[in-house]
């Protein structure tokens, strides 16, 4: 699915935590400092995982499909368990041994494939989407971490377990960090599902990291570039271009992705129609 290139998306933007966020490195080693202490590059300064971002915004698109199209794990699967992948271990086995043609395998495995990890990717599959790694902007960085306090609960007694106490470390509300994501060789409608997910991340709808029932990890995107390039198949000649283009540093090598979120958003729902109809088809069979 991978060996010709056929389009490009590049994402850039700014994240800006809204309230304080934690995304914690694990219970810290070190006999002084936070108990909990939050990720950080080289320089001591706080990053958010690509993985992070990419984690929880599948999450959510996986919860809308469920919504339209139930909890079938060939539509929309659990990547937490594998009886709940749209292709098992065991199933893709078998797959493998009755599909020798690689050009045969793929489509098979595509046609297997529940509608989030195509775009996401999955054991079998390799994503189309990458997010890169979110980086504090050096401008607006000082090293302002704050400390806070933190306590466990005694479940029987609901108040506060003995020796339980405990501290962990944010980052402050209103921390800028510089966003990136890639897609390749995307189709039409998994760039609407996609253009869905950013949605809900520009309007403060997924939060990130820990302590979210405390309000932490509200976070907001704000979109600055969504640049496009598709690559008709017959115009090699667009191809060469491109690449010419991208050499010089010549932003004309893209389009402006804008002005075809509404497109893409209107073929996911047709396509979305689609498998609803199917579904409906093959339960009325029965």
């Amino acid at each position: 699915m991978f060996d010709t290139f056929k389009n490009r998306l590049e994402i850039t933007g700014t994240l800006t935590t809204v309230t304080a966020l934690r995304i914690s490195a694990g219970r810290s080693t070190e006999p002084i400092g936070s108990d909990l202490p939050v990720i950080k590059d080289a320089l001591g300064r706080p990053l958010i995982p690509g993985s992070s971002f990419k984690g929880a915004l599948r999450s959510r698109l996986e919860s809308f499909l469920r919504g339209v199209l139930g909890s079938d794990r060939k539509l929309v699967a659990n990547p937490a368990i594998e009886n709940e992948w749209s292709i098992t271990s065991g199933e893709m086995k078998i797959i493998k041994e009755n599909f020798k043609d690689d050009k045969a395998l793929t489509a098979e495995i595509l046609k297997h494939t529940d509608l989030v990890s195509r775009l996401f990717g999955s054991p079998w599959l390799a994503s189309k989407f990458q997010v890169r790694d979110l980086t504090v902007q050096p401008d607006a960085w000082f090293g302002q971490y704050q400390e806070r306090d933190g306590v466990a609960i005694d479940r029987d007694t609901e108040t506060a377990a003995d020796g339980k106490l405990y501290d962990f470390q944010v980052v402050p509300a209103g921390t800028p960090f510089d966003f990136k994501a890639v897609v390749e060789n995307a189709e039409e409608w998994e760039l609407g599902l996609l253009a869905i997910g950013l949605h809900q991340f520009e309007t403060e709808q997924i939060p990130l990291g820990g302590g979210r029932s405390r309000g932490l990890g509200v976070v907001k995107l704000e979109i600055d570039k969504m640049r496009w390039f598709d690559y008709p198949e017959d115009r090699p000649d667009l191809l060469i271009e491109y690449l010419k283009k991208l050499v010089m540093g010549d932003d004309t090598a893209y389009e402006d992705a804008r002005d075809f979120k509404d497109y893409w958003v209107e073929e996911l729902i047709k396509h979305l129609n689609e498998k609803t109809s199917d579904k409906s088809q093959a339960t009325s069979a029965r």
